[in-house]
């Protein structure tokens, strides 16, 4: 069933869903969660039934690509059944199925995921030093990611590689990471860190490397070609003619990426946001849970829509201001 495509109230086509599977991950990475995280208890998730009706009514509103993201969506008891569903909108509606993963399960899921469609997966991974790594992820082993970054290439499948800029932690890894990835074959994207969720001990300042400054360190080894590409998300890309690798950079900081917003993001009890760095959102579970038809749901994201934003409100220089309370985790990156 197809019905008339989501539009928001700039003008602009809503073709891109993320949907969080979980809270939960296997990993404790200083930027996103705190190490002694209080997840939601299991009863409040939306079961993988409901996340497949959910999506799906996002597909007849137009939506062409889905995201599973988390937490660590691997880590979701029977996962791979929605991953089985999903597959069977490929070409009815849906364009493209991926994740956002950190690796970790790649290596049990990799064959399974391809089996299903996913062509492309974004994997985390911001050092290739196993004690930094261990450092920056609190529970993560580096070589179980690199082994299921390995599966996933073998799989046949593309890995984008996402690495948050982090300053005093990553700052010398920038060639030694775009070696890597160059010699692998992946494309690369780095990420400036987001205000989002408290971190306890850890401050948000201290960590941010504008990727202003990290693109001016490119630049002076290399010649860098901005490419008018884009991949559904929010990252500018350019092409460095010496290798010939695209580099990505989403940068909500130094450069406020709202202009062509195609994206919103429902959690895993069925929060829409209609923005990543905006409070409001819109109940989804409650439409969803009161009918067996689709038409309430339907009627409530164009209601949310409607309500979508210009763009987000992430600005350091506000301070408390400038954040949002919730974790990372929480809307699925």
């Amino acid at each position: 069933m197809s019905c008339a495509p989501l539009i928001d109230p700039f003008a602009r086509p809503i073709t891109y869903l993320r949907v969080s599977v979980t809270d939960r991950c296997d990993f404790r990475c200083t930027y996103c969660m705190a190490e002694h995280m209080q997840f939601l208890p299991k009863a409040e998730l939306l079961t993988l039934e409901e996340l497949e009706r959910l999506a799906g009514a996002f597909i007849d509103l137009g939506v062409r690509k889905l995201r599973i993201t988390g937490g660590e969506p691997l880590v979701r008891r029977n996962i791979m059944s929605l991953f089985r569903v999903m597959s069977g909108r490929l070409g009815s509606g849906l364009d493209e199925l991926t994740l956002t993963t950190n690796g970790s399960q790649l290596s049990r899921f990799a064959d399974e995921l391809a089996d299903c469609g996913v062509r492309r997966v974004n994997v985390s991974l911001d050092t290739l030093d196993p004690d930094k790594f261990a450092a920056i992820t609190r529970w993560g082993r580096l070589p179980q990611v690199l082994g299921g970054i390995a599966a996933a290439k073998a799989a046949g499948m593309r890995v984008k590689i996402n690495t948050v800029a982090l300053k005093g932690f990553n700052e010398d890894e920038l060639f030694p990471l775009l070696d890597w990835c160059a010699g692998e074959g992946h494309d690369l994207t780095f990420i400036e860190v987001m205000p989002m969720g408290e971190m306890g001990e850890e401050d948000r300042l201290d960590q941010y490397w504008p990727l202003s400054d990290l693109r001016a360190r490119l630049a002076e080894r290399f010649t860098l070609t901005p490419l008018a590409e884009r991949s559904g998300g929010p990252a500018r890309y350019v092409r460095i003619e010496e290798t010939g690798q695209k580099i990505g950079f989403i940068t909500p900081l130094t450069h406020n990426f709202c202009e062509s917003c195609n994206r919103v993001r429902v959690t895993c009890t069925g929060e829409l946001y209609m923005c990543l760095g905006q409070e409001d959102r819109a109940d989804l579970r409650a439409p969803l849970r009161a009918s067996p038809e689709d038409g309430p749901l339907r009627e409530a994201i164009r209601a949310a829509i409607a309500r979508k934003p210009k763009g987000h409100d992430f600005d350091y220089s506000r301070g408390v201001a400038g954040k949002v309370s919730r974790h990372m985790s929480h809307t699925g990156g």
